[in-house]
């Protein structure tokens, strides 16, 4: 019986021990359940923060965009400004004055057609303070009928430069509507001859009085281009003297033709003749200018 009793003891400390240590193990995953839901909550925590960081880092891009957006609108602004400024119409002094390569813009008159091929005009124009030489501006073959001596337009362009010819290069032109007209009288610039001063008067309408024919080669007057190669229909270019210094002067076979009255006359000049001229005041080398007209010297 005591051996049956000391049994059940046993078998009841041995049931004790092990709910005990079943106790110990319930409180042990407990707490490890704790840890790990704080390990939740700081893991949830910093993922909050990082997404807010995060978003404020987005926030500050979007504010560098703005900030780089409102710099491009201002940049473009002023850039439009400066085109709307360079679109201004120049006075006469104010296109000498300019650099090369840089935009032009005048209005003036058309004096003369030079030549139209391919949708490109070549005009000599001029108002009262001064003349332009207006290279292969963009021209339709309907508007280039339109533009009559006297016509005024507006010149948007580059000045250039080609061996002392100052020139329009690269322009387009519109028609000033309502404007008044003007052509020019020929300015006398004989006594200019060989003096510093005839540059300023480059490309404008021009005349020179009592000249005398001089001549070309051998017993010509006049040539047909600069080195004789030439036949009927190229351009003409004939000398002249005055006060003992010699001058080249040219028919431009685009701005007078074959069939013209100046390209005549010249063909009948004599050496020794003494004429009177009229053109444009062209330059290539020093001044070359392009005859219109020659008569002989009253």
């Amino acid at each position: 019986m005591k051996n049956v009793k000391r049994f059940a003891a046993l078998l009841l400390s041995a049931v004790l021990v092990t709910a005990c240590v079943a106790c110990g193990n319930d409180a042990e995953s407990s707490e490890a359940s704790g840890n790990a839901e704080s390990s939740g909550e700081v893991s949830n925590e910093s993922s909050e923060e990082s997404s807010e960081a995060a978003d404020g880092s987005s926030e500050t891009s979007d504010e560098s965009s703005e900030a780089s957006d409102e710099s491009g609108e201002s940049s473009e602004e002023a850039s439009g400004a400066e085109g709307e400024a360079s679109g201004e119409v120049m006075s006469y002094a104010d296109y000498m004055a300019a650099e090369l390569d840089t935009q032009v813009v005048v209005e003036t008159y058309v004096q003369a057609k030079q030549s139209w091929w391919e949708d490109k005009a070549t005009l000599y124009t001029q108002d009262q303070d001064g003349g332009y030489f207006v290279y292969n501006m963009a021209c339709s073959e309907e508007d280039y009928a339109k533009l009559t001596p006297g016509t005024k337009i507006k010149v948007t362009g580059f000045k250039g430069e080609w061996s002392g010819e100052i020139e329009i290069m690269d322009a387009t032109f519109e028609f000033v509507e309502g404007g008044d007209t003007f052509v020019a009288e020929p300015k006398d610039v004989t006594a200019f001859l060989g003096k510093d001063e005839l540059v300023d008067y480059q490309n404008q309408f021009v005349s020179f009085k009592g000249m005398t024919v001089e001549a070309s080669t051998g017993d010509a007057a006049y040539l047909y281009n600069w080195d004789g190669s030439g036949a009927e229909g190229d351009d003409l270019y004939f000398n002249v003297s005055l006060d003992g210094q010699t001058y080249t002067f040219t028919v431009e076979s685009y701005l007078c033709d074959k069939d013209s009255e100046v390209y005549a006359a010249v063909k009948a000049l004599n050496i020794g003749d003494k004429i009177d001229m009229e053109g444009f005041l062209y330059w290539y080398e020093g001044v070359n200018p392009h005859i219109t007209s020659v008569t002989a010297a009253q």
